[in-house]
């Protein structure tokens, strides 16, 4: 099965490539030649649900080539797997990296260096991409052009880096045993994390048999980034579970993709949470006691049997929107007084 893995990392390989030298042309041929007519491609709110690359092109990627018109893509994780449904799924982790001189959404831009952390997960059937599941921290881009309507993050914003032991590109081929073990752990703790708290304390929980000390949690812009077991719990999981006590009791019709590819572990799903907002404290969202389905796109790495770090994208926009709170509207309210339009690309005198 190795091969079958290697394979489908190497069919993204000329549509990545594309990517970061922004070819355009190559990037159309690249779409076309990997993806099914047509393919879904479901994007992170406002984009929506696409169908077919012509679409997902004009849609998502014209329109950020057209905002940062030296943009680059840097990916620091590419992996591949298995589901325990048998479906085959690549995922990828990196960088949207340009200039921003255009806006995007309506975005104002700042003229300088600017970076939009994405998440991405490709479904294959053969070797043909049938779908594809992806959030771009959005909210990271307003926060870059002091744009951010909503409430600070609790944790730190930061452009988060890959992999700390350097291996998310290159590594060891698949090893079925190793990645086998290694989702085995990373299940075992989600059904250790969702007994808490509705079957008692963190304690519960178990955290340090699963999370290394020095731990690292990527969170999304809004949320943010912490380090250790204490920076998780204080910065994200304890306003999380505040708000949304009934995490894990909500299951049917969830959507959950995960796969293991030796060390890294990743999830997909679309939705693959659902949980009811009853209380105050994640996010100063109102309790509105109604259910919320969220996106949450992840990646763990495992360093000597304990998770090391985990890169989480949650579509906030899209909880948001389920609310009734247009983010994009308060941002054009918040950001009225500023000048529209372009701002030229610098030349070197």
């Amino acid at each position: 099965m190795t091969d079958r893995y290697e394979a489908l990392k190497a069919r993204l390989t000329p549509l990545r490539a594309a990517q970061y030298d922004w070819d355009e042309d190559a990037l159309v041929r690249a779409l076309d030649a990997v993806a099914a007519p047509d393919a879904v491609f479901r994007l992170s709110h406002p984009f929506g649900d696409l169908t077919g690359p012509q679409a997902f092109h004009a849609a998502a990627l014209a329109p950020l080539k057209e905002a940062l018109p030296d943009l680059e893509r840097r990916d620091w994780i590419v992996m591949a797997g298995r589901t325990p449904a048998g479906a085959d799924w690549v995922g990828c982790g990196g960088h949207f990296v340009g200039t921003f001189v255009g806006p995007l959404l309506e975005i104002p831009p700042t003229g300088h260096l600017a970076h939009v952390r994405f998440h991405e997960f490709y479904r294959f059937e053969g070797d043909r991409l049938v779908e594809m599941q992806a959030i771009w921290d959005l909210p990271e881009l307003m926060m870059q052009a002091g744009a951010w309507p909503m409430v600070p993050s609790l944790g730190r914003d930061i452009c988060v880096p890959g992999p700390a032991s350097g291996d998310g590109l290159l590594r060891e081929p698949r090893d079925a045993g190793e990645s086998a073990d290694s989702l085995a752990l990373v299940l075992d703790m989600l059904e250790h994390m969702i007994r808490h708290p509705a079957e008692g304390g963190p304690e519960v929980m178990q955290m340090p048999r699963f999370w290394h000390p020095k731990m690292t949690w990527y969170g999304p812009a809004g949320i943010g980034a912490a380090r250790g077991i204490a920076g998780f719990r204080n910065w994200h999981q304890i306003p999380f579970l505040s708000a949304m006590p009934d995490r894990g009791r909500q299951a049917a019709a969830l959507e959950a993709h995960f796969l293991a590819d030796n060390a890294y572990v990743a999830v997909t799903g679309w939705p693959n949470m659902r949980q009811t907002l009853t209380h105050d404290g994640w996010l100063r969202l109102a309790p509105a006691g109604q259910p919320l389905e969220l996106r949450s796109l992840d990646f763990w790495r495992l360093e000597n049997g304990l998770i090391r770090e985990n890169w989480v994208l949650v579509d906030l926009l899209h909880v948001y929107d389920q609310l009734g709170v247009d983010v994009l509207a308060r941002m054009r309210s918040f950001n009225r007084a500023r000048v529209p339009g372009r701002v030229p690309m610098m030349v070197a005198d």
